[in-house]
């Protein structure tokens, strides 16, 4: 179905995409840096999603287990909910937003505290399917 003929459009599909094709997936309060994962966030926005799945699979960081599954989850969205071909699709944009703050203490030296920040992120992944691909 596409998103003209869709009688609900969320709130965050209109902001993501607007009336475009294309599909998206979110994972939220993945504990990681939010630094961390936009290292490799940067490294797959605009590369194709069989690319940017290979390059996932070997990549050394921890964060890019998940956004494998993000970017799997994506493009399975747009194949189900839009009727995309999976081989045209790009992953338009990457969003790494911050969550929560987890604070915790660390007993040091003279009855002192350190604080300890356990910080999460929020990751979006936004395929949309690319023009030159398919003429």
């Amino acid at each position: 179905m596409s998103a003209a003929t869709r009688e609900n459009v969320s709130a965050r599909r209109e902001r993501l995409l607007g009336d475009q094709p294309g599909a998206f997936a979110v994972a939220r309060f993945v504990r990681v840096t939010p630094q961390k994962a936009r290292r490799i966030g940067d490294l797959i926005r605009g590369m194709e999603v069989e690319e940017a799945l290979a390059m996932l699979k070997f990549a050394p960081q921890a964060v890019a287990e998940n956004f494998y599954k993000l970017v799997e989850s994506a493009a399975a969205n747009a194949e189900s909910t839009e009727n995309l071909n999976r081989e045209t699709l790009v992953i338009s944009t990457v969003h790494v937003d911050e969550g929560p703050t987890m604070k915790r203490w660390r007993p040091r030296a003279k009855g002192a505290a350190n604080r300890i920040l356990k910080r999460s992120s929020h990751l979006t992944v936004v395929v949309t399917p690319n023009n030159q691909k398919g003429a």
